[in-house]
């Protein structure tokens, strides 16, 4: 448990500054709490194993927090994949499979099945793998990840969200999901309430089907915004319920994958 208390200095040596973040904290807080009330008896012991008893919402901004520490520098493209617009899904699989090793999409398949089949780890690889990838699984569910190379995923969208100017990409990662003002605890137990039957239809397809997904919606976000647009209100009510949509789907899935690891 030495490891696990390391950690957890590092990770409190970065709370003071978690608001220079690019990505706010709640989203993948509200992610991980959800998916902590759906996995199952045996994956909850495992990952006890791993990182104690604490919350994975605890843990789930430590590769946001980590990016203040130059020896994490290589793990910056972990959190996203750029693909052209506008693909149809043959050739956005095909965009998918060429790019690099080193991002959202190959980096979470290679996570998986290392915490899967990799009885070779140390209990510190352990921890960081899943660190990274309950983190992954919120970033996928993020539209703008699965942004366009051009804009760095529409960073370079320059917008005003309320009078405050901003880009189109921090809008979705932070902007909307704040706005709302609740706590990740508050958020999740509001959204953790679809039907059995939904939370089995979420489950269903690949990893890359529901990057996919994501890439979807963020070709629709693109074609709604134009830079120097003044957001506020009105796009906050034509996006709510997306957003939403996607924090809870990123939880369910995410339980999936982890009950699917540790079975």
């Amino acid at each position: 448990m030495k490891k696990i208390i390391g950690s957890a200095m590092l990770l409190g040596a970065f709370l003071a500054s978690e608001s220079a973040l690019a990505w706010g904290l709640t989203g993948h807080r509200v992610v991980s709490q959800i998916a902590e009330q759906h996995i199952s008896k045996k994956t909850r012991k495992e990952i006890t194993k791993i990182i104690g008893p604490q919350k994975l919402a605890y843990w789930a901004n430590w590769p946001d927090f980590i990016k203040s520490d130059d020896s994490w520098k290589h793990a910056d493209s972990y959190h996203y994949v750029n693909i052209p617009g506008d693909l149809n899904r043959q050739q956005f699989d095909a965009a998918l499979e060429q790019t690099s090793d080193e991002n959202m999409y190959k980096k979470g398949l290679f996570l998986m099945n290392e915490l899967k089949n990799n009885k070779n780890l140390t209990i510190e690889q352990k921890q960081h793998d899943l660190y990274f990838l309950i983190h992954i699984l919120g970033d996928a569910h993020q539209p703008l990840h699965v942004g366009r190379p051009d804009d760095l995923g529409g960073n370079r969208i320059k917008v005003e969200w309320f009078r405050d100017k901003v880009n189109i990409h921090t809008v979705w990662d932070s902007k909307l999901v704040d706005y709302e003002n609740y706590s990740y605890t508050e958020y999740s137990n509001l959204l953790d309430i679809a039907s059995k039957e939904r939370q089995k239809a979420m489950k269903e397809g690949t990893y890359a089907d529901w990057i996919y997904g994501s890439y979807i919606l963020a070709n629709n976000i693109y074609a709604g915004v134009k830079m120097d647009d003044k957001l506020g209100y009105r796009y906050h009510f034509d996006n709510k319920f997306i957003i939403e949509d996607q924090l809870l789907k990123g939880g369910i899935r995410l339980a999936k994958v982890l009950d699917d690891v540790f079975k």
